[in-house]
């Protein structure tokens, strides 16, 4: 199997994409420049109100909605945090070592929140889960710090080794090494991916973890108001990269130069050897169109999902469930019967529906209603399928078998919106209201903006991306249009086709590939 990852970097947003064998299987989109509670961020943020009836309280980290901080995900180390907290902002000049500090006794897990905390008191808390639907960050006062072979926890006294590590021998290797480069007040989480690893290697990513650490505490130290984010999860990228990396991955490709080394470093910190597969992607198709991930988003999502010979799925998310209904669709019955052609379609459905809950990254309750088979041993054979499947999925999951109305009951972690790309295209031309101008005149419109570009703007080098199928048309012929406005515009003029754009869609790019506004509403209005 072929894993590949692309990455497209726009001005606006970073969208991320895992194709194994050429599918399409994860995909991630992230905005830029814009406030982000991201799984793993730090924030010094506020108490705001306590619920005692919940044991909880609300905390302002900036999100448009209050944070939510249960009594026990303060954790079992909540006194040493608030003491060493108070130590930090004490001193503005000095920091006070993490080493030295005093570990108090553990919090009692049957207390209540009203005892331990304060409304308006500071504390540091770390984003477990993004914000969903109405809902704010889920939070935990417990902080952790991960890296590729073992994750931080301040204040923690214990190292543990991941369970998926079964030699014994290699179990006691691992923790006495760690417990030898270990700092005081420092507790270690060993992940399956430092089995074999040399001391040296995991002494460099212990340090690297450390000082992140020190930075955070560092911020909150200086913090002139509150809440402030003290520690930002690395990119999305490097974030996905860093769960997912597999030595037989055969490529890596970035459009963007920035990403590019950040990524090629953090390979290069991980796995030295395998430096070169990663690369910056300078051809003139967009990258998704390029590697075809486009066509599949396109075709992907959506709240129908075809998948194979005429059957499709249909996907619809609720505020308490994602509820999906296979379909046999157009197709004709197999030769043996209506029971072989159902088991048949399930069959597709359970492939198609594990790729999927990867892809849109669907979380918490699923329900599937399968066609109905009446045979023990294919629904058998049907729930044993999407075990398998689901394998494959980093997310924790539990799947039950076929209820008696032939229910299939899944539930997924959820630690971030389930991921919706809108296949539905908006008219470039009307804005959504209704009304278009003659197409037959777009090429002319297209000219005056070429006109415009050139000869007022003083823009000579620039990319016109269009949807294939016009730039289809530009190009016919021996006197082509895009011939004609070389001649009249100069030879600068290049036409891109883009899988992306919407029928009657353009977009400008100068020679930098940097986005040139041409658009504007006032013009497409008759």
């Amino acid at each position: 199997m072929t894993s590949e990852l692309i990455i497209d970097v726009q001005p606006k947003e970073i969208s991320i994409a895992l194709l194994e064998d050429k599918n399409l299987v994860e995909y991630q989109n992230e905005k830029r420049q814009e406030a982000s509670y991201s799984v793993g961020n730090i924030y010094l943020g506020k108490v705001r109100k306590l619920m005692p009836g919940l044991n909880a309280c609300f905390v302002d980290v900036g999100s448009e909605r209050d944070a939510f901080l249960h009594y026990l995900d303060l954790g079992t180390q909540f006194s040493s945090y608030e003491k060493y907290l108070k130590q930090v902002q004490s001193d503005k000049k000095k920091l006070y070592p993490i080493t030295k500090a005093q570990r108090l006794p553990d919090l009692p897990k049957e207390g209540s929140v009203q005892n331990t905390l304060k409304q308006g008191q500071e504390i540091l808390v770390q984003v477990v889960k993004e914000p969903i639907s109405t809902k704010g960050p889920r939070l935990t006062a417990e902080l952790s710090f991960a890296g590729r072979y073992m994750v931080l926890m301040p204040f923690g006294d214990k190292v543990s080794v991941s369970s998926k590590i079964k030699k014994g021998e290699e179990r006691a290797r691992l923790k006495q090494l760690v417990q030898s480069i270990r700092p005081k007040n420092f507790g270690v989480i060993v992940r399956t991916s430092a089995e074999g690893k040399r001391v040296a290697e995991l002494d460099k990513e212990m340090k690297t973890l450390v000082k992140r650490w020190e930075d955070a505490i560092t911020k909150a130290q200086k913090a002139t108001k509150t809440p402030q984010m003290v520690y930002e999860e690395t990119s999305r990228a490097v974030a996905l990269l860093r769960d997912v990396f597999d030595p037989t991955y055969d490529g890596i490709y970035v459009n963007d130069e920035d990403i590019f080394h950040q990524i090629r470093d953090y390979v290069g910190l991980i796995a030295p050897d395998k430096q070169e597969i990663v690369k910056m992607y300078t051809g003139n198709v967009p990258i998704f169109d390029n590697f075809n991930v486009t066509k599949q988003l396109k075709s992907s999502f959506g709240r129908t999902v075809n998948y194979k010979r005429g059957a499709y799925l249909i996907i619809q998310h609720t505020e308490a469930m994602h509820v999906v209904d296979v379909n046999s669709g157009n197709r004709t019955r197999a030769e043996n019967g209506q029971e072989a052609n159902a088991l048949e379609v399930n069959l597709g459905a359970a492939d198609e529906l594990a790729r999927q809950l990867r892809l849109r990254d669907m979380g918490g309750i699923i329900v599937v209603d399968f066609i109905d088979m009446n045979l023990a041993e294919d629904r058998q054979m049907l729930y044993e399928r999407m075990c398998k499947n689901m394998q494959k999925d980093r997310a924790r999951h539990n799947i039950l078998p076929l209820s008696k109305f032939g229910l299939m009951q899944i539930t997924r972690q959820r630690v971030r919106p389930a991921m919706d790309v809108n296949v539905e295209e908006t008219c470039p031309t009307c804005f959504g209201k209704g009304k278009i101008k003659s197409s037959i005149l777009f090429t002319d419109q297209l000219e005056s903006k070429i006109d415009r570009l050139v000869n007022k703007i003083g823009i000579r080098k620039f990319y016109l991306h269009v949807h294939p199928y016009v730039a289809a048309y530009i190009n016919q012929g021996l006197w082509s249009l895009k011939r004609q406005w070389q001649m009249k515009y100069g030879m600068g003029v290049r036409i891109i086709p883009s899988q992306k754009l919407a029928f009657l869609q353009y977009e400008f790019y100068d020679k930098d590939r940097q986005f040139i506004d041409m658009q504007e509403e006032i013009e497409t209005n008759s």
